[in-house]
């Protein structure tokens, strides 16, 4: 008789290792999640020593939002990404493609990507209060300008909106386009180097190569980070909160949205502050969609297209 061997399932090992993942996820993510979104509908505050709720209040949270300054925020927070992130791309693009490009024979190229990293490995509150030291009307950028000629008498970077807005972006540009850079780079070495190849025998120019082979094959990794650039604007917060103390000044034109959902955290208004949570979700969604849709191509060789221009000619 032939003995029936058992068959051993290994599969449950793979649950019970990602269990305490999705533990923590649960008690640490979901329910503050949902805990946030239920109090979004209640009217929830302190006023004094007197706590105020929660009373179910339904929408009238998210309509009282509508009518602030909150708008005006959510577009101070988009110019501040803006600023910061437009520079960051196009160098973080530039020094990828440098890098990588085995013609040029780049030396100590480990050393300049520790150089180019360093920036992120700094807090963003260390930067903030060194920028905020540097550029202060008694700070040492205003008095090397100032030994030299260029100005007269102290210039206030930070009582002018366009000193202001440009400080905060220039900071995040510095912190985030080392990341970027690194993470570009392995994009580009991930290309087949026979592809660069054959460009260059057909008589490509590094332009043409940049903009024909490059960015159409790390357009994955160009999605990501801009989906990852999206979320951390929409979330900005510690380098406008110190450089501006938290004011957003001059007259709130550095208010961010996160800046402005903290307010309502230290008032203990929990029921605005989950609402604006709710908002910037719902935000943070759609532009990832959309991000994710104009990035990704489902049709690279073009067959889809012109299968679809064949059928409605038929």
């Amino acid at each position: 008789m032939k003995r029936k061997h058992k068959s051993v399932s290994y599969s449950k090992w793979g649950y019970i290792f990602i269990l305490p993942f999705f533990v923590s996820f649960f008690i640490f993510s979901f329910i503050p999640l949902a805990d946030t979104i239920r109090y979004s509908f209640f009217e929830y505050y302190r006023s004094g020593i007197k706590e105020i709720g929660p009373n179910f209040v339904g929408m009238e949270n998210y309509s009282s939002l509508m009518a602030s300054d909150m708008l005006k925020y959510a577009g101070n927070t988009f110019i501040l990404w803006i600023i910061g992130f437009i520079p960051q791309i196009v160098i973080a693009l530039l020094l990828a493609a440098w890098f990588v490009d085995i013609r040029l024979k780049i030396h100590a190229q480990q050393f300049f990507k520790v150089v180019i990293y360093l920036p992120n490995l700094i807090m963003a509150s260390a930067f903030a209060m060194l920028f905020f030291t540097l550029f202060s009307t008694n700070g040492p950028i205003n008095g090397i300008l100032m030994s030299i000629g260029i100005a007269k008498e102290p210039i206030d970077f930070m009582g002018s909106v366009f000193g202001t807005r440009s400080l905060v972006g220039f900071m995040n540009f510095l912190m985030w386009f080392g990341n970027t850079t690194i993470m570009l780079m392995a994009a580009i070495m991930g290309i087949s180097t026979d592809i660069f190849e054959a460009s260059e025998i057909d008589g490509c120019n590094s332009i043409q190569r940049f903009f024909k082979i490059t960015l159409p094959l790390i357009r994955p990794i160009l999605a990501y980070t801009l989906i990852n650039s999206i979320i951390g604007g929409l979330q900005m917060f510690d380098v406008p909160q110190i450089l501006t103390n938290g004011q957003g000044s001059p007259d709130r034109t550095s208010m961010t949205l996160i800046m402005f959902l903290n307010s309502h955290l230290k008032s203990k208004n929990y029921g605005m502050a989950g609402a604006l949570s709710v908002y910037l979700f719902i935000v943070s969604a759609i532009l990832c969609f959309f991000v994710y849709r104009m990035t990704n191509n489902n049709d690279p060789d073009g067959s889809k297209a012109a299968a679809r221009k064949a059928k409605r000619r038929g």
